[in-house]
């Protein structure tokens, strides 16, 4: 290989259009590829189709020095690029709790047959363990045998909000390989990502292992943090009955150098595109495998996390005096403010939202829901269009019985009580990501009730 090497990037959702537009700023010639042609337009023209902070700058400067480009067809893709990862989507199967791997299907056996040199397909999307050999066998079935097409794969590790620093700044690089070939393709793909970090004085750990290995990283890793999360807030649901403060437990375990103190934050839970579909997967694929005892404990967890949406409902009802009978609580007649309907700060993704949830279950229960989100409503519009949007956080809670905090965003983190509580019919507030200081919010008259906390 000669000259900047070329990288195509398949699916650019929020995985791909980051990548992409990332390995561009790094240098390399970059072809972003989608069946979706207003994605594509919208990234042609430098406006990521997603909220995510720093990447349409990125987008624009890379697309205007030529380094980078968007298209629909994949004969172009096919004689453009020598490494090609593939991004695309893995949701759950709407017939169970396994992963699709229709998109994976498509890209690859689109690709292969119009392969005319040696490159190899890295996949980098969170699949099933077994998915590599099986597209190396999609491989071998539509690509020319005598190209010596090769697959590998490289999960990646982004968090929504920080992804940009994530892919120039990996926290490590793992590499699932079968030949030394691929092996050095690889490293020569993120050479980019070696040279910054050696101007920044950093090290870029690289584990190099099989296929069955770089596939469990990360569901594993999700796995791992979602256990993290429903096990403070299952320790959120013992400090409720018995008195205690989460919070301040959390504080106290995560001084051991052991646990750590970070995903120690109790809440509404987790939710977003990843956490909640990876850990359902892989409980089906461990089963399949035979290994599904191993894996049980990963539907408590689960179960801990959709509890604590049903327990926003119930504080609602606490504090408006509400009963809750059988058939549930029913606020008909108040007007609720929810603040947040993303799933966490920083994105407008609003998949699997305990924030949207909340909202939805309020509304059910009967309540006039008001929701207001920097940058998820267009989203939630979609998803839940019976609710009223607020343009902005005062009108939001303008005359409303109770504020619902259901995403820890700055702005509502750093909202003054004492303003709002000029504004609202009742100062009574849940404090969904218990990201607010309860000793200011009372002293600004408010009823404050958080999660897993005391009341005041």
């Amino acid at each position: 290989m000669t000259g900047v090497m070329r990288l195509s990037f398949l699916g650019t959702g929020y995985l791909g259009a980051t990548y992409a537009a990332c390995f561009a700023e790094l240098g390399y010639d970059v072809l972003g590829y989608d069946v979706d042609e207003a994605k594509i337009s919208r990234l042609a023209a430098g406006e990521a189709p997603f909220h995510e902070p720093g990447l349409d700058d990125l987008l624009r400067r890379n697309l205007a020095a030529g380094r980078l480009r968007f298209t629909t067809s994949m004969d172009e893709v096919a004689g453009f690029a020598d490494v090609h990862f593939i991004c695309v989507g893995t949701p759950q199967r709407p017939d169970g709790m396994s992963a699709d791997l229709t998109y994976v299907e498509s890209v690859v056996t689109a690709l292969a047959p119009r392969l005319t040199r040696r490159a190899l397909i890295v996949g980098k999307s969170t699949v099933p363990v077994g998915t590599a050999a099986w597209v190396e066998q999609l491989v071998a079935k539509h690509a020319d045998p005598g190209l010596g097409i090769e697959v590998a794969w490289s999960p990646e590790f982004l968090q929504e909000g920080f992804a940009v620093d994530d892919v120039l700044r990996p926290s490590r690089i793992v590499v699932g390989t079968h030949s030394e070939w691929a092996r050095e393709q690889l490293h020569a793909a993120h050479k980019g990502v070696f040279d910054l970090a050696a101007t920044e004085d950093r090290d870029v750990p690289v584990v190099v292992t099989d296929f069955a290995t770089a596939e469990l990283v990360k569901v594993a890793a999700n796995a791992f943090l979602a256990t993290k999360i429903s096990f403070i807030n299952a320790m959120a649901e013992v400090c409720e009955v018995a008195g205690g403060d989460v919070t301040l437990l959390a504080r106290a375990i995560g001084y051991d150098r052991r646990i750590g103190n970070r995903f120690l934050q109790a809440g509404l839970g987790f939710g977003g595109g990843c956490l909640p579909k990876d850990i359902r997967a892989f409980q089906a694929r461990a089963q399949e495998l035979g290994a599904g005892e191993a894996l049980r404990f990963l539907h408590e967890v689960d179960l801990i996390n959709m509890r604590r949406r049903g327990r926003a409902l119930t504080l609602a009802a606490e504090l408006l005096n509400r009963p809750v009978g059988p058939a549930g609580a029913d606020l008909s007649g108040t007007t609720i403010a929810v603040l947040g309907v993303t799933f966490k700060p920083n994105s407008d993704d609003v998949r699997d939202a305990p924030s949207l949830a909340v909202a939805s279950a309020l509304a059910a229960a009967g309540a006039d829901v008001r929701v207001y989100d920097p940058q998820g409503m267009p989203n939630a519009r979609q998803e839940q269009p019976f609710l009223t949007y607020a343009p902005s956080l005062t009108a939001c809670v303008t005359d409303v019985s109770l504020v619902v905090v259901a995403t820890e965003w700055a702005e509502f983190r750093n909202a003054d009580p004492v303003l709002l509580g000029d504004l609202v019919a009742a100062r009574l507030v849940i404090d969904g990501r218990n990201c607010l200081d309860p000793a200011q919010w009372h002293r600004a008259g408010w009823t404050y009730r958080g999660m897993g906390r005391p009341p005041l």
